[in-house]
């Protein structure tokens, strides 16, 4: 029986709490939050403690770090070093050299570090990452996510960018999909973004996007905006073209951009050809919970079957690297070649 620790109990913190309770092999030794939240009744028994250090004095095997990312890499790298393995949630950390940091110390130490990175555990993007390889490249990505917030989901954006910005802490995801279709390393990032509201800090913009050059010529182009100013009209757009064709997510029915089971639904893969077109219905797809069940069943085979994941924590630090790239295009003006990425 893994012993588990959950460090912050927002959205994904309560959602990897639930998996662990409803998982056989999993045993909660403690739920850690700053302040009182109300929770669902399966997690009511668990301990409770305000502080992280009050929660590792449980000695968890496995940590689930689901905090702002400012506490990311010194939470993960502090309970590696005292022998818990890590699931750590995006953006693995604030900066390359942190997300390094945090990496180097899973390796000597030797315990599984997982970030997480939903959309890997969904059967329909990893058969939309399939058909795109199918292809072959080299591709140009047109991805999207904007969120039109209001109400309690404004203010969670607004908290997030106390730190984060949309166009970190969302395109990860998405640029981890790019890195996972083309192979290929990053040379250039161009960024633009704007500040479309004064309820947030004035060095902070709730809206972003950035064009990313690849060695092998791929190109990609991701776009996140935060807040109640943002159109829903196309929100969504998930769109890979190669010499050889196209694949799409189609539009269906995604519903609105703050319902989050939305942000992960595929329901149809549309494939173009010079052959014609083909289209892949996706019934059934998992929800947010059941994906993040699928998370950390991951996480606990990781473990029990000593899975390598060095090349799933290249990838993670790899990506933030392309999306801190942005941000910095976005705050100084200017392209950003990748080996000049600011740490």
């Amino acid at each position: 029986m893994t012993r588990v620790l959950i460090v912050g109990l927002g959205n994904m913190g309560l959602s990897h709490a639930l998996a662990h309770h409803r998982h056989p092999g999993a045993e909660i030794v403690g739920l850690v939050n700053r302040s009182a939240v109300e929770l669902p009744e399966e997690l009511l028994s668990y301990p409770n403690f305000a502080t992280f250090e009050e929660g590792m004095g449980t000695n968890p095997d496995l940590v689930v770090i689901a905090t702002y990312t400012d506490t990311h890499a010194d939470y993960a790298c502090t309970a590696m070093e005292a022998g818990a393995h890590i699931f750590v949630e995006k953006p693995l950390a604030m900066t390359v050299a942190d997300a390094e940091r945090v990496v180097e110390t899973a390796t000597s130490t030797g315990r599984k570090l997982v970030v997480g990175y939903i959309l890997r555990h969904h059967p329909s993007w990893i058969r939309l990452i399939e058909e795109a390889r199918a292809l072959g490249g080299p591709y140009v990505f047109r991805l999207n996510l904007n969120q039109q917030s209001s109400g309690a989901e404004w203010e969670t954006h607004k908290a997030l960018m106390q730190t984060t910005s949309p166009i970190v802490d969302c395109g990860v995801h998405y640029v981890d999909v790019m890195c996972q279709i083309t192979d290929s390393v990053p040379v250039r990032v161009h960024g633009l973004g704007l500040r479309l509201t004064n309820e947030i800090p004035v060095d902070m913009y709730n809206y972003g996007q950035f064009q990313v050059l690849f060695a092998d010529g791929s190109v990609g182009w991701y776009e996140a905006g935060w807040g109640p100013m943002m159109s829903e009209t196309a929100f969504f757009v998930k769109d890979i073209v190669s010499p050889n064709g196209s694949v799409s997510i189609t539009e269906g029915n995604k519903g609105a951009s703050s319902d989050i089971d939305g942000h992960t639904r595929v329901g149809g893969i549309l494939v173009h050809t010079s052959q014609g077109d083909r289209t892949i219905e996706m019934p059934d797809e998992p929800g947010h919970q059941e994906l993040c069940a699928a998370e950390q069943a991951y996480m606990l085979r990781a473990v029990a079957e000593d899975i390598d994941l060095t090349r799933h924590m290249s990838d993670a630090v790899q990506s933030l690297a392309i999306c801190l790239a942005a941000d910095e295009s976005i705050r100084t003006g200017c392209p950003v070649s990748f080996e000049e990425t600011s740490t």
